[in-house]
């Protein structure tokens, strides 16, 4: 039986873990926002249009910030077709999902469905196709409490106190080829500098987030990210960054997703302290991972084939995957990498929430169900508190495919106030591998609980004829002796053990 130790001392931390890392995102894109987080016709719908029986399971979820309207979509966005009367509205073509938007719900409606489940907004503005003027226009509409023309344009449309958004992204991807209004980093960089200068003459304690690159598979990553800090350094305080990742046929690589998210941060975290070391500053950018997930991306390039030119369909069946239970841990995998850069991501978003790629599902007038990927990101979201520890590991390693020789059992822990959490993934694909956990630097006491997601099909799924397939399981070989804590994780598994 492979065989793993940990050590956790609160001497020895990563840093706090800031609430804004269980974020999430919701895009015009496909099913996300009509006939998943909106349907008027459904038996469950608020006075709003929105369904209710979402909103509880996006609450279960426990999502922080909610980055909105897009992606891809907001680089062809008018913020302004999505306020007014709603029956005035204008269709709009959606270049980026080759979709047709209705504008049905626009920055008032969502602000109402984020009220509702108690979520903070986390804004994207137009650098693609629009500039510094739209943005600073939606900043007026939306922050200024009143006395402007666009600030009492937002009181006649029924908002009479501001909607005092903190956090804005500015733009996305927009190192992408496939991006409306793709840029090279030079003029990106100075397009978002003069964007971020112009929004904080209105409200200097904004914080901004400049695009960092779309993938780290981009030909210019790294490269991109520097050029970009160089312009916007001391204009904003995040850099973003964006990963997805797929099973294809290799289970073993997919397995070991987080060694290629823990290089990712590793490298963006790099770049941007080489630009602060040039400029001799004392200011810190941190990251912002506002896109990342399990995503079939080959499944989607199939589908793209698949498109009559002439259709512009409303909210059509898109990146609607079924996850799995190999998904699920991976999912709680990259979470743990999260947790161990606590000190430098300030801020992520599993992308998205609702239908697309998302741990919800819907049907329209019909049921809302958890994925299987819902399991690890609520439970992580609500055990995860305090402070992020340096957990000293030991142990046997696995195959890790393309990222090389890695340890069987990957691990990330948190403590605050008498409480702990230890989240681990075991990647051995046929062994048990037993874990023991040193708790003397700790003080902590109480009761110890193990739940987790594993199964004897690596592919099962929820899905509309089966709802409740996968679930938590509780892990009864956890004992706690002392200050030492056993238990044993089955193969591919992912598991958070509770203390106190």
């Amino acid at each position: 039986m492979p065989r793993t130790h940990l050590v956790l001392d609160s001497a020895f931390t990563v840093g706090p873990v800031r609430r804004r890392l269980f974020g999430g995102f919701v895009e015009h894109l496909g099913r996300h926002v009509y006939d998943g987080i909106h349907e008027p016709a459904h038996e469950t719908a608020d006075e709003h249009g929105f369904r209710k029986d979402v909103v509880e399971l996006v609450k279960e979820l426990g999502v922080s910030a909610i980055r909105y309207p897009g992606g891809n979509f907001v680089s062809g966005y008018k913020w302004e077709d999505g306020v007014g009367p709603v029956e005035q509205r204008p269709r709009r073509l959606d270049l980026a999902w080759h979709s047709t938007e209705t504008n049905e719900v626009g920055l008032h409606e969502f602000q109402h469905w984020l009220d509702a489940v108690g979520s903070e907004m986390m804004l994207a503005v137009n650098l693609g196709t629009r500039g510094t003027q739209e943005a600073i226009e939606l900043l007026e509409y939306a922050n200024i409490d009143a006395g402007t023309a666009l600030s009492e344009y937002r009181r006649s449309n029924g908002r009479q106190e501001p909607f005092a958004i903190q956090m804005w992204c500015l733009g996305n991807e927009m190192d992408g080829p496939w991006q409306l209004g793709h840029k090279n980093a030079e003029d990106y960089g100075k397009l978002a500098a003069m964007t971020a200068k112009a929004m904080r003459q209105i409200q200097p304690d904004l914080e901004l987030v400049a695009c960092g690159s779309s993938g780290a598979s981009m030909p210019t990553f790294g490269e991109w990210e520097r050029t970009v800090l160089e312009h916007t350094y001391d204009d904003v305080d995040y850099i973003s960054a964006h990963a997805y990742y797929e099973e294809g046929d290799d289970l073993t690589s997919f397995l070991a997703s987080g060694v290629n998210m823990d290089h990712f941060i590793k490298t963006v975290t790099t770049a941007a302290d080489h630009v602060q070391a040039q400029k001799k500053s004392d200011k810190r950018i941190d990251i912002s991972f506002d896109e990342w997930n399990v995503w079939s991306i080959s499944k989607w390039e199939e589908q793209q084939k698949t498109f009559e030119l002439q259709d512009w369909p409303v909210a059509p069946r898109l990146l609607e995957d079924v996850y799995t239970v190999a998904d699920a841990v991976v999912v709680g995998g990259l979470l743990i990498s999260l947790l161990r850069h606590a000190d430098r991501v300030a801020s992520a978003s599993i992308a998205q929430l609702v239908n697309v790629i998302g741990p919800i599902m819907t049907e329209p007038g019909g049921p809302a169900w958890r994925q299987t990927t819902f399991f690890p990101f609520s439970l992580t979201s609500r055990l995860a508190n305090g402070t992020s520890l340096q957990v000293k590991a030991s142990g046997d390693t696995v195959d890790g495919g393309k990222h090389g020789e890695v340890p069987v059992v990957d691990s990330a822990a948190t403590v605050e106030d008498g409480k702990a959490a230890v989240f681990l993934v075991n990647r051995h694909q046929t062994e048990t591998t037993s874990v023991t956990i040193d708790l003397a630097g700790l003080q902590v006491d109480g009761d110890v609980r193990a739940e987790g997601i594993w199964d004897d099909d690596l592919h099962a799924v929820n899905d509309l004829g089966n709802r409740e397939r996968v679930a938590l399981r509780t892990n009864e070989t956890v004992r706690r002796e002392g200050d030492t804590i056993t238990i044993e994780l089955p193969p591919v598994s992912w598991t958070a053990v509770s203390i106190g």
